[in-house]
Parts: C-alpha cells; sequence; structure tokens
C-alpha cells in the first residue's frame, strides 16, 4: 500500500539522520572554526541531487550571518571557477566522494590555499581524502525502492548543512536583530517587527496634562483616534493612561458629572507598558493576555515614546 511505502521511507530517512549524531566529533567543531574564520564567501557546490541540497545549505548559511554562494561545478569548468577567491572556503558535497566534477575543483582550491570541508558518504574516496575536513554523511540505504534515487542520502547531506549553520548561529553570537536585518519581506519579516517600526509616536500620540478636565480628555480621545489619551507632567513624563474601558467605568460611577472632573482624578496610574525594541509579537501576546487594545512605550526616564494599537498590528496582517 501507498501509505506502508511512505512510512518505510521517512523511517529509513529519519534513521539516516539519528545515524550522524554519533559521529560528530572533533571533525566537526574544525568544520565550524574553518567556515567561522571564512574571511571571503563559503562558496557550496554539487552536483545533481547534491547540488540541490548545496543551494538550500548556501541558502541558509547566508540568511543566518555567513556569506555564502552556490557553484555549479559544471558552470565552474567553464568559466565560474573565478567565483572562488582567496579566503574563500569550500564545502563540497558528494555522496560517492568520488563525483569528477567536485573533483576537477580541487586543485583550483588547494592553488588559492582556501580551506575544503566536504560532506560525503564514503571516508576513504578521493573528495575526502583531499579535504582539509570530512564530515561522514553516509547512509545505511537509500530509501527509494530500487535503491537508486538519491533519498536518505540527501537527506543526511541536508541534515548535517543544518547542523554547521546553527552551529555557527551560535557560535558568531547572532541575534534576532541579526535574522531580521537579513529578512526583512515577506510574513518572516513581519513576525521581526518591532514595537518601534508600528507604534504612533510625536503628535501622533494623544496626551493630557492632570489638570485637564475630562470634557477635554473626551476631545483629545476622539481627534487622536486610539481608543486612549496619555496622562503627562510637562517634561512628558507619563503618569497615567485614560482609555474608553476607564470612560465606561468613571460614566458608571459619577454619571455626567465625570465631565468635571480632572484627568489625574480618573486615571490608571499604572498603564501596562512595553519596550520599543520587543518584538511586535510579544506585544500582540501581551495585548490578549491583559484582554486590551493598546500599550505604551516609555523610554528609561519614563517619558512617553509611542504607543502600539492592536489595529497597527492588523495592518501588517499579524493578526
Amino acid at each position: 500500500m501507498p501509505r506502508d511505502t511512505a512510512r518505510r521511507v521517512l523511517e529509513i530517512e529519519a534513521q539516516a539522520i539519528l545515524d550522524l549524531a554519533p559521529r560528530l566529533d572533533e571533525s566537526f567543531d574544525r568544520a565550524v572554526e574553518l567556515l567561522y574564520a571564512c574571511a571571503g564567501r563559503v562558496v557550496v557546490t554539487g552536483m545533481g541531487k547534491s547540488g540541490l541540497i548545496a543551494q538550500k545549505i548556501s541558502a541558509t548559511l547566508a540568511s543566518t550571518g555567513t556569506p555564502s554562494l552556490y557553484l555549479h561545478p559544471v558552470e565552474a569548468a567553464h568559466g565560474d571557477l573565478g567565483r572562488i577567491v582567496k579566503g574563500d572556503v569550500l564545502l563540497a558535497i558528494s555522496a560517492s566522494g568520488d563525483t569528477e566534477e567536485i573533483l576537477a575543483l580541487v586543485p583550483q582550491v588547494k592553488r588559492l590555499g582556501s580551506p575544503l570541508v566536504a560532506l560525503t558518504g564514503n571516508p576513504r574516496s578521493s573528495l575526502a581524502q583531499a579535504a582539509d575536513v570530512n564530515l561522514d554523511v553516509s547512509i545505511r540505504q537509500e530509501a527509494c525502492p530500487l535503491g537508486l534515487a538519491p533519498t536518505a542520502s540527501t537527506t543526511a547531506a541536508l541534515a548535517m548543512g543544518d547542523a554547521l549553520s546553527m552551529a555557527l548561529i551560535e557560535r558568531r553570537g547572532f541575534t534576532v536583530d541579526d535574522f531580521a536585518v537579513l529578512h526583512p519581506g515577506g510574513r518572516l519579516g513581519k513576525k521581526l517587527l518591532r514595537v518601534e517600526d508600528l507604534m504612533s509616536t510625536g503628535e501622533k500620540i494623544p496626551r493630557v496634562s492632570p489638570e485637564t478636565v475630562m470634557k477635554d480628555v473626551l476631545f483629545e480621545m476622539t481627534r487622536k483616534r486610539l481608543g486612549l489619551t496619555t496622562v503627562t507632567a510637562p517634561d512628558g513624563r507619563l503618569l497615567g493612561m485614560i482609555s474608553d474601558g476607564d470612560l465606561r467605568r468613571q460614566m458608571e460611577r459619577h454619571g455626567y458629572t465625570l465631565l468635571d472632573k480632572t484627568a489625574a482624578e480618573c486615571m490608571t496610574r499604572s498603564p501596562v507598558l512595553i519596550g520599543r525594541r520587543e518584538l511586535a509579537t510579544r506585544a500582540l501576546d501581551v495585548m490578549e493576555g491583559r484582554k486590551i487594545t493598546a500599550l505604551l512605550v516609555t523610554d528609561a526616564e519614563g517619558r512617553i515614546e509611542g504607543v502600539v494599537h492592536l489595529h497597527d498590528l492588523w495592518k501588517t496582517e499579524m493578526i
């Protein structure tokens, strides 16, 4: 049955990855250090299906702080060999370790003095022996029923490439901020937006003084259309906040005499705050947890810097 075949494929490929873990030794550490110390780019190459895996590994490296490009080994023999320059590191992927197109690159790499890191399925192969570091990605069997199509072997190579990339993230001290710089677009970019990227600032922030009567507080709230107003001291320090919810509760308590009261008498003195460098997703979590629609942003001295509203998150399609 198809499901039986699928189950067998998944089990074989999962086992291929699990078999890699016991092989992690000093060679893996040396590979990470060679890639970390690379003054140029990590040039990743592979032929056929290994080439597709090489492209993905190169993309992962580049998106996580390690400059990288993919080099097709056949194109390299027709002029693209010039893409490898002194200071680069070559990361070569070959299941057999004897792929002719890959081996043809070795003399050029050696001439430049560039390190060679190999991912091979045969530690005794020509490529493995020529490499400064070889990582064993051999498998027990392919998942293909015919034993021919690269399946478990490409899975193992991809997993080892991911392992190298993630180890490099930690080695570099690569942060969420760094990641956000390299991923400004798409849904991933939206997830990495900061509060400061979305918050209302300057004249868009509703502000009243503690002495402002509630009639004028209502005007300010209506004019700025954020469903709240901040209450600030003359130096900009946040003293409190009045929200739509506060207005309803005060109206129930005081009726129309509320309009004669001051902001200081009606404000919430400890509103919920968030830092400007917090992720917007964190702001959303706080709003949902507190069942509120806005958060205030202050600086280290307590001066109001901005207001981030649920509507701001809606605009980014984060919700």
